[in-house]
């Protein structure tokens, strides 16, 4: 005899094995996808134009643009304090809640000093900074070590000379900051950012593009010179120009975003800077198939 089964009990069996298979199916395709939208590192870079204008009120447009973006890092020129004036770099890590390290080629002690800053919202394992040749031009370049998610990395922060014919200092310091990164990446994979005053086209910046990728320009390979859509200079106060650089070691990192950002200003008319912020993320490159 042959037990009959009921066409309702049949259709249920085919429909519970048809979702059996579908998530089978399904299963590593959301993997790879999980895998394709997790996040990268993100590194802000911003001149902050010292005390200029209304830093109260600069410093609130700021600190709420980079608390939204919450970015692994943040490097920052142009960092002033004096008297009347708590560091700026110290003041918007304390407002993030992140850690920081200052440089300056201003002795501790003395009231005013003027540098550069990095900020993250990762442990600092490391900091050093030494001051860049030629000595008479009062440059520096700062490091970090950070590790995220296990991987350590260095990150550079540095201000070149800014005068227009002044090409010739920043080359110096371009070679003075490569050998800084050789005798201190301990060979772990490094991303040097700063205000170069200089667009990456210029000659003096070229050795750069040997060890590092431009991430921007990597991002966005139709910008042309004086392209006021990716101008890191106020366009309100002058031409434009993309100075300010995230610079990725090549073979260590890809980038995958990068857009210039604090480029509007509040409803009152205050402007965060009279540079605007470069936001880059990237990601660790994946090892070469052996």
């Amino acid at each position: 005899m042959h037990a009959t089964v009921a066409p309702s009990v049949v259709r249920l069996l085919a429909l519970a094995l048809f979702v059996t298979l579908a998530a089978c199916a399904s299963a590593p395709a959301s993997k790879v996808d999980a895998r394709a939208q997790a996040p990268g590192l993100t590194l802000v870079s911003l001149n902050l134009w010292h005390d200029k204008g209304d830093w109260p009120k600069r410093e609130k447009l700021i600190v709420a643009t980079l608390r939204e973006l919450r970015p692994d890092v943040i490097t920052l020129q142009e960092v002033f304090q004096h008297d009347g004036l708590p560091n700026q770099a110290r003041t918007l890590a304390d407002a993030l809640g992140y850690e920081y390290v200052f440089a300056s080629v201003d002795p501790p002690g003395k009231p005013q000093r003027f540098g550069n800053a990095i900020l993250t919202r990762h442990p600092i394992l490391a900091h050093d900074w030494k001051p860049l040749e030629p000595l008479d031009d009062y440059r520096s370049i700062v490091r970090v070590r950070i590790a995220v998610d296990g991987r350590e990395i260095n990150v550079y922060d540095t201000h070149l000379h800014w005068t227009g014919q002044g090409g010739a200092i920043r080359a110096e310091q371009v070679g003075d900051a490569l050998r800084y990164v050789s005798a201190t990446d301990r060979g772990l994979p490094s991303v040097l950012a700063g205000d170069l005053n200089a667009s990456m086209d210029a000659p003096e910046l070229q050795p750069l593009l040997g060890p590092f990728l431009d991430a921007y320009a990597a991002m966005h390979p139709r910008m042309a010179p004086g392209d006021r859509a990716h101008s890191t200079l106020n366009l309100d106060q002058y031409p434009p120009k993309h100075i300010d650089q995230v610079l990725l070691q090549r073979d260590a990192f890809v980038p995958t975003r990068a857009q210039v950002i604090l480029d509007r200003s509040d409803a009152a008319g205050t402007w965060a800077s009279d540079h605007y912020g470069v936001l880059v993320e990237f990601r660790f490159a994946e090892p070469a198939a052996r």
